[in-house]
């Protein structure tokens, strides 16, 4: 599930207001609205072509009064935005993925997300998690998350699109860690920490960020994603430090001796993701101008410490930027399988390439018919000349 810092968010400072010391606090709300205004924009395009909005169903199997939250905040985002969504509250957590098979095959269901955990790590017959197993359940077609076997393995791999070498579909990503993602590139000033004018790739060379979380759903993407970039990013765990050399595919295990503080003062963007009230990042481990994004339920650094810090960027909740993802992802499911404008053209596509096969193929079978017929007609004349020439 998305990760669930996502509602209310402190509005004591506005979008870039900073204090004497230079300290700037960010509202991500004012960054989300970039990308809610573009979607909506996208759905009356959808809706002038006579089509209804996408639809996102939500299979929601726990307790947890915290994931029936974000449930609803989905809901009403995207209600305001001009989306469809539909909450499927399920009694029996065995249940799910009869449920999922269901949205998969369901020509109407544009998206699908799963409130994990459903089992969370109680032992099943499908492994060590069954969350595990519908995660790969969900198609890829539907996988509004970007959790799936194949968006995970492109992620790793740093493959972009679905389509190569056609690159008309992009691969979709975790929708927590792109809103980090997406709030760097927008930090002010612009350039600092995402430069735009270096191509894809490479717009964070030079940086070097320190992630402290490593779950499969927020911190080992976000750290892949950052070192896709190019960064240098250090990943943290409660009992291990690995580095990601960006853009190069190398992942070191750091030195036992290798602590979180030295990461930090090495790093120019830190965040934080650590799902517990107790832990609190150091604040005196710190640099001037360094950004701090906290992308858990809990504040993981004390905003009272960071306010004398110069040049110092905080972002201390991404929930605004992380619904505004999961809508955008909704889109780009619907852009790359569910259009139906695109769908109409398929049939073409598919018989022009057809017929494209079909060409090539009797070219290459009258080739090698006249290549064969053109060698027997040669055999044929060297016997006929060697019969010729032997002695009665």
């Amino acid at each position: 599930m998305t990760n669930l810092s996502t509602i209310p968010e402190d509005r004591s400072f506005t979008f870039g207001q900073s204090n004497n010391a230079g300290f700037t606090k960010v509202d991500s709300g004012s960054i989300s609205n970039i990308f809610r205004q573009e979607i909506k924009t996208g759905i009356l395009r959808i809706k002038a072509q006579g089509s209804d909005a996408p639809l996102l169903v939500g299979l929601l199997a726990n307790g947890d009064p915290a994931a029936l939250k974000y449930a609803e905040w989905t809901g009403k985002a995207f209600q305001s935005d001009g989306l469809r969504y539909v909450l499927r509250k399920i009694e029996n957590p065995l249940d799910v993925e009869r449920a999922l098979i269901d949205a998969n095959e369901d020509p109407d269901v544009h998206g699908i997300i799963v409130y994990y955990p459903v089992f969370g790590q109680s032992k099943t017959f499908s492994g060590a998690s069954h969350d595990d197993f519908l995660r790969d359940t969900v198609s890829v077609e539907k996988d509004v998350e970007g959790l799936c076997h194949r968006y995970r393995t492109n992620l790793y791999r740093n493959v972009r699109f679905l389509d190569y070498p056609r690159d008309s579909q992009k691969c979709l990503l975790p929708c927590t860690a792109l809103s980090v993602i997406k709030i760097i590139e927008n930090l002010k000033p612009l350039n600092r920490y995402y430069n735009h004018e270096f191509p894809v790739g490479r717009r964070m060379e030079g940086q070097v960020v320190t992630v402290i979380n490593r779950s499969e759903i927020v911190g080992r993407p976000l750290a892949a994603m950052l070192a896709n970039d190019g960064a240098q990013v250090y990943s943290v765990d409660v009992d291990s430090i690995y580095l990601l050399l960006g853009n190069t595919g190398r992942i070191h295990a750091c030195d036992i001796t290798d602590t979180v503080e030295e990461c930090v003062r090495k790093s120019s963007i830190i965040i934080t993701g650590v799902p517990s009230k107790a832990y609190r990042l150091s604040a005196g481990w710190i640099q001037p101008n360094t950004a701090v994004i906290n992308v858990s339920s809990y504040k993981n650094v004390s905003e009272q410490d960071l306010v004398t810090f110069p040049g110092v960027v905080y972002v201390p909740m991404v929930g605004k930027v992380t619904v505004a993802m999961l809508e955008r992802n909704l889109m780009r499911l619907y852009k790359n399988f569910h259009d139906p404008n695109k769908r109409r053209l398929q049939p073409k596509e598919k018989l022009k390439s057809i017929t494209d096969e079909t060409k090539q193929s009797a070219v290459s079978s009258f080739l090698s018919n006249s290549l064969q017929m053109y060698t027997a007609i040669i055999v044929t004349a060297l016997l006929f000349v060697n019969m010729s020439n032997r002695k009665p």
